[in-house]
């Protein structure tokens, strides 16, 4: 049986990874006795497996797949982790991540952790059971068994497409309440007053929601009407949504959608029903994805620097990995609101 051999420690605000010795202490065994409970507990009893699984789960340690002479060594593996592939709005992060990386020697595995918490928990075990040099993360809405995890790992972390004055680790995002403010002011000064919003159901698109709809309310409009819809969102649903808003009554002249997908869907429909943008209606997405611009009416959008993002985190990543300080932790790279022919 190999030994368990702990990483080589990396500075994170003090204080190392949590090790196999540091677990075997906590449960009052010693190293090599907590290496059998975790590698082959057939080999020990029944009462030293409940004390070492209590340790572990006390501290988020998980064990070293790579194990042997392989885990005093960077891997050059940085690990990522999106909620969706198949949605556009984050290839340009990714990208930019995946090349930033490969300038420096170092590769991309990614992961999709869907809009479910606790796929996001099983695959953070998987990818720090393998020691990666860094891992970066979309939003900052973790579990607490993720958070103990990560800060357990003592490797670089790097949160991206949010913002939080307190992160795990380091952060390069911006702020989704003020989008959401930003948009309902903008819609505000264009002269529309009766708003409505069509979103995803993830956090980040509520928390827009929500933002925009107590700006609404600050700016003295009537309460805005919401449809939300599964994540992630398509052309399909932002389509059935502007349908739904228009059956269900009342009279709207804009809408702020959670994504240039949704946005896409909802000035389908609106042709189809010929209900003139932005005479009748205005649409603002989210995203400014690359067919943004080119659409009929071209859609105004909230543009995100997602290829900044990724080269940030990159470079958040590789300076740790490399012994460089960091003195600014958290990063706002900002966003704005693209003004086109939709509202």
């Amino acid at each position: 049986m190999a030994a368990d051999t702990p990483p080589a420690r990396r500075s994170r605000r003090g204080s190392g990874a949590v090790t196999l010795h540091d677990v075997a202490k906590l449960a009052g065994v010693a190293p090599i006795t907590a290496s059998r409970a975790l590698n082959t507990p057939s080999q020990v009893s029944a009462d030293v497996l409940r004390k070492v699984g209590d340790a572990v789960a006390r501290t988020g340690y998980v064990p070293n797949l790579l194990a042997g002479g392989l885990a005093s060594t960077r891997s050059r593996l940085v690990a990522a982790v999106v909620p969706t592939i198949s949605g556009p709005v984050f290839l340009g992060t990714v990208q930019s991540l995946t090349e930033a990386l490969a300038e420096r020697g170092y590769q991309l595995m990614l992961g999709q952790a869907g809009y479910a918490g606790g796929r996001e928990d099983a695959l953070l075990e998987a990818i720090i059971g393998r020691r990666p040099d860094g891992i970066v993360l979309t939003g900052i809405m973790h579990s607490a068994e993720g958070r103990r995890r990560l800060l357990a790992s003592g490797m670089p972390v790097v949160e991206t497409w949010d913002l939080t004055p307190t992160p795990i680790d380091m952060l390069v995002g911006f702020s989704h309440v003020e989008v959401g403010r930003a948009v309902a002011a903008h819609l505000h000064a264009k002269g529309r007053r009766r708003l409505a919003v069509v979103g995803g159901d993830d956090e980040r698109a509520v928390r827009r929601t929500e933002a925009f709809r107590s700006a609404a309310r600050s700016l003295g409009l009537a309460e805005v009407r919401v449809v939300t819809v599964a994540a992630p969102t398509t052309l399909r649903s932002g389509r059935e949504a502007l349908a739904r808003l228009l059956h269900e009554g009342g009279d709207i002249d804009a809408v702020f959608c959670s994504s240039d997908l949704l946005a896409l869907g909802v000035l389908t429909e609106a042709r189809v029903r010929s209900l003139g943008v932005p005479q009748l209606l205005a649409v603002i997405g989210f995203g400014d994805l690359q067919f943004a611009a080119d659409l009929d009416p071209a859609l105004s959008t909230v543009h995100i620097k997602g290829d900044a993002i990724g080269r940030q985190a990159a470079q958040f990543i590789v300076d740790r990995v490399e012994g460089r300080e960091v003195p600014q932790r958290v990063i706002d790279i900002g966003f704005s609101i693209v003004e086109r022919e939709s509202g």
